[in-house]
């Protein structure tokens, strides 16, 4: 059988067939966290002269106080600055490391970056006072900078054994102090990658490192019989890779985030994921040997690190010279509105180019933008509205080359960028016609107020459009990085495969990709469409356990009875599902600071929920609940004869309004815990405490993807999110994710009853008993919002008794069994989104089965996972629901042309008066009789006798009649459910059958008032 010791053995052999030598692990000084003789070999092989001038000016303590100096250096700047620019001893300049230039023109720099010495030193011992050891050290020099430690999966040892050893280190010893020596830690066994740049004991976060396997997480397997991690030290690790890593991506970051409403700083060692590492170097390669006019698509995953991408891979193009040693690009240009990527970008580059002038934001006029094209400035950030003025510009200076870096147009979150992007590309024609035409004023009102306002163009749309009016251009390259391509943007910046023939074949796909599955699989992301509802669903699960179950609480009672009343088609019984659903069900994770989105369908509507979300905690008389409201410009609300503006509706506690920029901050605070937006904050809104989204508008294609997106950032005690859909199915949610997803089945039609079968199936299995659970629930349930050390290690303790009562059965057995639970622990946390009462027996079921399931060993029918155990101390208050979609990861998304975006208004169903019933029956396939035919009857009666609805017949044309009528329609078919519960619950369910309907009902009406 393979050891580690084996797995070891064959690491090393490949370092240095590949250029290390194999370090000795007894010349490590584990006090000083180096390796002494190595650093003097350097020095003086490599720096001859300035290693003559100290043993001159300090003889025999030379040694020591190169010692001493270096020390005092790392500790007090950090290992890499250290190796970026060196250190002194007694006024001598001494370098720890020499990189590769990106040219040839210094032959001095390239002799000098040949005297490094990469080493490998197996079963380094890292505590002064004690015998552990790290399996492997990789010396730059005589400076440690990475460890690996090694476990063998044939031995029952995963990477997962490897990150915790890593967690029970002390993190203050030399080797492992965070930024000062070691700059990287690897957790290897054969199958899979993780790193960390920081141990911080078992608060430690590791990353994937791992190359993907068809679009997911993992490895694949490989076919020259070598470990499916044999990239980290072939590719990753070799020579010139480690030292460009070093070089050209290490960064030490300063953060800034605001948590809880209060800006907190933080500083990050950043080395780059596998992808990321992959990405640039692809890219750099490939503009090598393409030279400028080509087109690139990065499409990389929401959770990709994007930011950090297009700040490595700006800074490569700006320095990238060709085989020549030919500059390819004279400056760079990086197109964004995100304030979070300036920063980013520049601090990152900073680091890399210690040069005045290398980046220069433009934050001011064309002329600054004009100025700095001229003078060639290296990398050049400029806004989006700015983009039209760039590629006029770039047409006018045809002997100069440039890259330019796109990222995607999420802009101002508003459509204000468009907005000017539109007005900068009109002509002068257009422009001329904007002034006679008269003003917003004194122009005719909608016919519908209620209407669903269309979509503002995208500046991604924006650039394709600019791209394609200009044509290609010899001297300018274009870089696109977005995790939403549209088929325009494939269109424009896709590549043909290589080797295409066939019309089939040739289909522009992505120059790199990191999927949104692989980012969910690896944990950077959440999935979004795990626990998505339509109302419909939600409806039936409602209904299914109020006749199921007796309700104690009087408030449940009284909410559920309203759910079942009415369909919550108008805005105020929406609100009350949304507030309701909301307290119950979501208010309380994340520590209770967990936060939901509400999406309308325009800002009219934005403006009606926020009063009616006002009005219905006012009248329930809430005060833990506060909502926000995010919409553009000022509305004008016709049956209030009011206007109302962003500002005017948000007020704080102190009863200051808050403005635009106050506004995200005061939604991330304890404050508020709602927000209610309209073509604001659907993109590029990054907050991590939001855990539900409430959708009121028809979502399709990129647009679903983006929205519902907003809720897939992570952090702690967040592992999974809630979507509840008024009107959107899920067949349509789940096609529009599918292209951007990778590679679905839908799970309608729940049965709570079925978690009954399941819980007593569970009892029987012999795993868990009843004494156990109380025992667990003593425990887990006591009435405070974390478990400290000691609750924790009792609740693992009651595990451990099912473990090993699982154990024991036969191999079949646990595997049923095991299949079992994960059903329950899915079911449960699906359903338990609906319910209004607590079901004691199941909730204890469920919470233990969780944890459970984390702890069990691996059954045959176990997929293959990379998770870790469950963190108990913020898991209690985050459990939700599970999969209501899921997307196919062995399917390629496919994008349809330009009509797969924006809003998707509802199709004219006409239907033949006479046979209305046979129709009905014919095209919807359900089976109504002679009676239904006469409640629809009724129906029309009622409303006749309505006088308001007889003047709004005579006043309208049909079409807005229609619109005025529909919810009275709707909440007379719903109070008949009774006598025709059929037909209505149809009406609920099926949007087509719902319009089909409606448009009968008030054709009869509109023809009956007009006689």
């Amino acid at each position: 059988m393979l050891k580690e010791a084996n797995f070891e053995a064959a690491i090393v052999n490949d370092l240095v067939a590949a250029g290390y030598r194999e370090g000795d692990a007894a010349g490590f000084d584990a006090a000083r966290g180096l390796f002494p003789d190595d650093l003097y070999a350097f020095l003086e092989r490599s720096q001859p002269k300035e290693w003559a001038a100290l043993d001159k000016a300090l003889g025999n303590n030379r040694q020591p106080q190169v010692l001493h100096d270096l020390v005092k250096d790392l500790d007090y700047k950090g290992a890499l600055e250290v190796l970026r620019h060196g250190f002194k001893v007694h006024g001598v300049t001494l370098r720890l490391a020499f990189f590769k230039p990106s040219h040839s023109l210094n032959p001095e720099t390239a002799l000098r970056y040949a005297q490094n010495n990469l080493t490998v030193t197996r079963q380094v011992h890292f505590d002064p006072n004690g015998n552990d050891s790290v399996d492997l050290v990789i010396g730059l020099n005589g400076l440690p900078v990475a460890t690996l430690e090694l476990k063998n999966a044939l031995t029952g040892q995963t990477a997962d054994h490897a990150r915790k050893q890593y967690q029970k280190r002390d993190p203050t010893l030399p080797l492992f102090r965070w930024q000062k020596r070691a700059l990287v830690h690897f957790a290897v066994d054969t199958d899979v990658v993780w790193m960390t740049t920081k141990l911080a004991g078992g608060a430690t976060t590791f990353l994937p490192f791992n190359r993907g396997n068809d679009g997911g997480a993992g490895n694949p397997s490989t076919t020259d019989g070598s470990y499916r991690v044999a990239y980290l030290w072939r590719e990753v690790l070799a020579f010139d890779s480690l030292l460009d890593i070093l070089a050209r991506f290490v960064a030490l970051l300063t953060e800034s985030k605001i948590v809880g409403g209060k800006k907190e700083e933080s500083k990050n060692l950043l080395f780059p994921r596998f992808h990321q590492l992959d990405a640039v170097r692809k890219l750099e390669a490939a503009a090598r040997a393409e030279g400028p006019g080509k087109h690139y698509l990065i499409q990389h995953s929401a959770g990709s690190g994007k930011s950090n991408t297009i700040a490595w891979t700006a800074h490569r193009l700006a320095v990238l010279h060709d085989a020549q040693d030919r500059k390819v690009f004279d400056s760079v240009i990086v197109v964004t509105d995100r304030r979070v990527l300036d920063r980013q970008l520049q601090g990152t580059i900073a680091q890399l180019e210690h040069k005045s002038g290398f980046v220069q934001k433009i934050d001011e006029d064309s002329k600054q933008l004009a100025a700095a094209l001229e003078s060639g400035t290296p990398v050049i950030v400029t806004t989006l509205q700015k983009f039209p003025f760039v590629t006029e510009k770039l047409a006018g200076l045809p002997d100069r080359s440039y890259a330019v870096i796109v990222d995607e147009a999420h802009s101002s979150q508003t459509g204000e960028a468009a907005r000017s992007l539109r007005e900068a590309l009109a002509t002068k024609k257009d422009k001329e016609g904007a002034k006679a035409a008269p003003p917003a004023s004194a122009q005719a009102a909608p016919t519908d107020p209620d209407a669903e306002e269309p979509d503002e163009p995208t500046v991604e749309d924006e650039i394709v459009r600019v791209i394609q009016s200009r044509g290609r251009q010899a001297n300018v390259s274009f870089f696109a990085f977005t995790a939403t391509p549209k088929f325009k943007t494939l269109e424009v910046f896709g590549r043909i495969p290589p080797g295409a023939t066939a019309t089939a074949e040739r289909k522009p796909e992505p120059f790199h990709l990191y999927t949104m599955r692989q980012a969910i699989e690896e944990g950077f992301i959440l999935d979004v469409l795990e626990n998505f509802t339509s109302y419909a669903t939600y409806y039936k699960l409602v209904s299914a356990k109020e006749k199921d179950r007796v309700v104690k609480k009087r408030e449940a009672q009284k909410a559920l009875a309203a759910y079942m009343a009415l369909h919550p088609h108008n805005i105020a019984q929406k609100v009350r599902v949304i507030a309701d659903h909301f307290r119950w069900n979501i208010r309380q994770r994340l520590g209770g600071k967990a936060k939901a989105m509400v999406v309308t369908r325009s800002r009219l509507h934005a403006v009606r929920y926020k009063l009616a979300f006002d009005a219905y905690l006012k009248e329930s008389k809430i005060e833990d609940m506060r909502a926000l409201v995010a919409f553009s410009g000022t509305v004008f609300e016709p049956d209030l004869g009011a206007s109302f503006t962003e500002v005017g509706m948000n007020v704080d506690a102190a009863g200051k309004n808050i403005s635009e920029a106050e506004l995200p901050a005061k939604f991330g605070s304890d404050e508020f815990q709602v927000l209610l937006v309209a073509n604001k904050f659907q993109t590029g809104f990054d907050q991590p405490l939001l855990v539900a989204m409430y959708v009121d508008r028809r979502l399709s294609g990129v647009q679903a993807v983006q929205t519902l997106s907003r809720l897939n950032r992570t952090c702690p005690g967040k592992d999974a999110v809630f979507v509840l859909d008024f009107v959107n199915k899920p067949h349509e949610i789940q096609a529009a994710f599918q292209p951007f997803y990778n590679a679905t089945t839908i799970e309608e039609g729940i049965d709570p009853k079925r978690l009954d079968e399941l819980a007593h199936d569970l009892d029987q299995g012999a795993v868990w008993t009843t004494e156990l659970l109380e025992g667990f629930a003593k425990v887990f349930y006591k009435p405070k919002a974390k478990l400290n050390d000691t609750e924790h290690a009792e609740v693992l303790a009651f595990l451990d008794p099912a473990v090993a009562a699982f154990t024991e059965l036969d191999e079949d057995a646990r595997d049923a069994w095991k299949g079992k639970l994960g059903a329950f622990v899915r079911l449960y946390a699906f359903v338990s989104q609906t319910m209004t009462y607590a079901d004691r027996d199941l909730e204890i079921r469920y919470s233990f089965g969780r944890l459970l399931q984390k702890k069990l060993p691996r059954t045959k029918g176990d997929p293959i996972h990379l998770d870790g155990e469950v963190d108990l101390h913020s898991y209690r208050l985050a459990h939700v629901g599970d999969t209501a979609i899921k997307l196919k990861a062995d399917e390629k998304g496919m994008l349809a042309g330009p009509t797969d975006t924006g809003t998707r208004g509802e199709k004219d169903v006409e239907v033949a008066l006479s046979t209305i019933i046979d129709l009905f029956n014919k095209r919807f396939g359900t089976d109504f009789n002679e009676g239904d035919r006469l409640g629809l009857e009724q129906i029309v009666a009622d409303s006749k006798a309505d006088e308001s609805v007889i003047q709004k017949a005579k006043a309208n044309a049909f079409p807005d009649f229609l619109l005025g009528v529909k919810e009275k329609l709707l909440m007379l078919l719903v109070q008949r459910r009774d006598r025709n519960e059929k037909m209505v619950s149809q009406v609920l369910d099926d949007d087509d059958f719902q319009r089909a309907v409606l448009g009968y009902l008030a054709q009869r009406i509109f023809e009956d008032a007009r006689g």
